[in-house]
């Protein structure tokens, strides 16, 4: 058995594809009022909206427990895993990378555990996650793969074009976007996750020019070896992915904004992640 990817919930990556390369998702937890429910477990993407749109208050998230990621690793570990690789969602929006630097410490000196922050957030913590899978199902070694983590993290983006600003501000992480929420009532906004943290991209008056600004930025990015395209509910989701294809050539993995982000973003969100050459 080869060394094995660990991810957290915030990743959006489809099950489909986390399941066929092995990679091992550890929930946060999502909390309406008095109602607890463990992402991807106890809680569908399309339960959470459900909820979202007859709750008068945002939902809260919690990162996992140490406990949560070291059940993980003992599992991996017992199936015989030579050891692990957890991309971890930015440090800077959740305290899950500490979680799962403290279980990985419980583990220490019995077994080789490296945790990478991605300094991203949604399919930007899945993109890095798949491409260390891949390296791991090829025989790459461990320590190769901390490598690749690491040359990739600074070449991975993810933009996004929101309906509203209010989750982000009622959630605590707009960070440098709080500038915008002056004219958010008029405006659809455009973030970006910059050094781990959400930042103000831009602003358009109307969704079909904040999703053609997003087109825009994908075309000024330069080389880009591969790309997700993420989504809140989106009806329009269709023809924003076949305004991608007229840019981007390659293959093009589409995942649904779960309720980690989902919590902070808003219904409504379509977002882009993707990485670009050296």
């Amino acid at each position: 058995m080869s060394t094995r990817i660990v991810t957290d919930s915030s990743c959006d990556l489809p099950q489909g594809v986390a399941d066929a390369l092995g990679i091992v998702i550890v929930p946060l937890s999502i909390r309406f009022g008095d109602d607890e429910y463990i992402d991807r477990t106890t809680i569908t993407t399309d339960r959470f909206w459900q909820l979202c749109s007859s709750s008068k208050e945002l939902p809260q998230t919690a990162a996992p427990s140490p406990g949560q990621f070291l059940e993980a690793f003992r599992d991996l570990k017992d199936k015989g895993a030579t050891g692990i690789v957890v991309i971890s969602l930015s440090s800077s929006l959740s305290f899950t990378m500490e979680s799962a630097v403290n279980a990985a410490k419980e583990m220490e000196g019995q077994f080789p555990i490296r945790v990478i922050d991605s300094r991203n957030a949604s399919l930007g913590v899945g993109l890095i996650a798949v491409e260390c899978a891949e390296r791991a199902r090829a025989g790459d070694s461990l320590e190769s793969i901390v490598e690749l983590a690491n040359s990739l993290v600074p070449r991975t983006h993810v933009f996004g074009a929101l309906d509203t600003l209010e989750n982000l501000r009622k959630g605590g992480r707009i960070g440098g976007a709080k500038a915008m929420l002056g004219t958010a009532l008029s405006v659809k906004p455009l973030i970006e996750v910059r050094n781990g943290e959400v930042e103000e991209a831009g602003k358009q008056r109307t969704r079909s020019k904040a999703l053609a600004a997003l087109i825009e930025t994908l075309r000024d990015a330069g080389k880009v070896e591969r790309l997700g395209v993420l989504h809140a509910q989106c009806p329009d989701i269709d023809d924003f992915v076949a305004k991608v294809r007229e840019v981007y050539d390659g293959d093009i993995m589409i995942g649904d904004i779960g309720a980690v982000i989902g919590t902070h973003a808003g219904q409504g969100t379509i977002g882009l992640a993707f990485r670009t050459a050296q």
